[in-house]
């Protein structure tokens, strides 16, 4: 289990290393290795998901290791609650961007190997703390440089942290 906990509240995820070990490893390490703590939710949009893990606070794009493997052809699907991988258009380009689902978000499910079909890779979910997310829906969102849907009061994650088994 990970705890996040944020200025808004605690958020428990459990990875899913067993239909995802190449993402719920990558993920855990950022977490170890404490590069989540200090980090923003940057994108937030209602009805769709909360996306974190990119930014310190004032969108200070934060450095990461090498992208990793798309593992989005493991099953799992975009449900609410889930955590998926944040990438660019190409399909082997997430690093350490993640995001939350806010509701079942189907379409971004993997349906084929094309560019389009590859889809985002489930790879935990949220088992406590789902009303925290729900609060970040709420907080007014705007324009930051190029990016949309930014929060104006930042939602920080203080820290990240592997809980003890």
């Amino acid at each position: 289990m990970i705890t996040f906990k944020t200025n808004l509240g605690d958020i428990k995820i459990k990875l899913d290393f067993d239909n995802a070990p190449i993402t719920a490893k990558n993920f855990q390490q950022y977490v170890e290795e404490g590069f989540y703590n200090g980090t923003i939710f940057h994108r937030v949009i209602k009805g769709f998901m909360a996306q974190g893990g990119g930014f310190a606070s004032g969108m200070d794009e934060k450095v990461t290791r090498e992208p990793i493997k798309n593992e989005a052809n493991n099953g799992l699907a975009n449900k609410r609650g889930t955590l998926a991988m944040a990438r660019t258009q190409d399909p082997h380009s997430a690093s350490a961007q993640f995001f939350i689902n806010l509701t079942d978000n189907d379409f971004l499910d993997f349906k084929n190997e094309s560019v389009q079909g590859w889809g985002y890779c489930v790879f935990g979910e949220v088992v406590e703390g789902m009303d925290v997310v729900d609060k970040m829906t709420l907080v007014e969102t705007g324009r930051f440089g190029f990016h949309d849907d930014v929060p104006k009061d930042e939602i920080i994650v203080e820290s990240a942290e592997v809980d003890a088994a």
